[in-house]
């Protein structure tokens, strides 16, 4: 291969190589995001498997898990882990999204975030799951290469969910999105990705759910407010 062929297609010397003015193909197999605005941002089409995702999130429940439904849909049958979830997950909210109760694994660890941290390193080299959702607030350089590399052990779509200050900490994760709240929808920043710097965020209007739609406004109906108190986490 000539050099300006070469500078071209760098991806054609290695698949880790891209211009950086183009996103790069993705090493791995991706899902597909269900947005084509999103999906055209990504390199690959889609959200990566076999390896760490970083998901930053402005708050719990703006949106988060209504954005990931699609992609939960598209595993089919295999089983979804929800590690860690700040909010017990309730059959009805999950319901309402599509996602089947019988599909879904709440695990519940220790006190220890390490506890937490081991359980999903277990999950991901099993490969027993199509999905794992693990929600943390803190977690070290060290402990997220051995879950990234765990996760590339398999096909697992594995996302991670943190607090926006974490943007600020590096980590092996080739895909960080932070997810801020915005009418309609949410607004998508591109912290980390292979490809050009997107420093304008990505708007992306949210269908709210069945039960966000008919939820009652009454917040001192007694029969509903146990529910409206966790409903925003789990359809968010």
């Amino acid at each position: 291969m000539n050099r300006s062929a070469t500078l071209a297609a760098p991806e054609a010397v290695h698949p880790s190589l891209w211009l950086a003015s183009q996103l790069a193909h993705s090493a791995t197999r991706c899902v597909d995001t269900g947005f084509a605005a999103l999906s055209a941002q990504l390199p690959g089409g889609g959200w990566p498997l076999g390896t760490l995702i970083d998901l930053l999130v402005q708050q719990h429940g703006i949106g988060e898990l209504r954005l990931l439904r699609p992609a939960l849909l598209g595993l089919g049958k295999r089983p979804i882990a929800l590690l860690q979830p700040p909010h017990a997950p309730q059959a009805l909210a999950l319901a309402a999204l599509g996602l089947e109760p019988s599909q879904l694994i709440w695990i519940r660890s220790g006190a220890k975030s390490g506890d937490a941290l081991w359980a999903a390193e277990q999950v991901l080299r099993s490969g027993c799951c199509g999905a794992l959702l693990l929600w943390q607030n803190h977690a070290r350089g060290e402990t997220l290469r051995r879950l990234h590399l765990a996760a590339q052990s398999g096909d697992t779509l594995f996302c991670m969910l943190r607090p926006l200050a974490a943007a600020q900490d590096a980590s092996p994760a080739p895909l960080r999105l932070s997810l801020h709240t915005a009418p309609g929808g949410v607004n998508i920043g591109f912290v980390k990705r292979r490809g050009p710097q997107r420093d304008t965020p990505l708007f992306l209007p949210l269908t709210p759910s069945l039960l966000q739609r008919h939820a009652p406004l009454d917040r001192n109906t007694p029969a509903t407010a146990p529910a409206r108190s966790i409903l925003p986490a789990l359809v968010g």
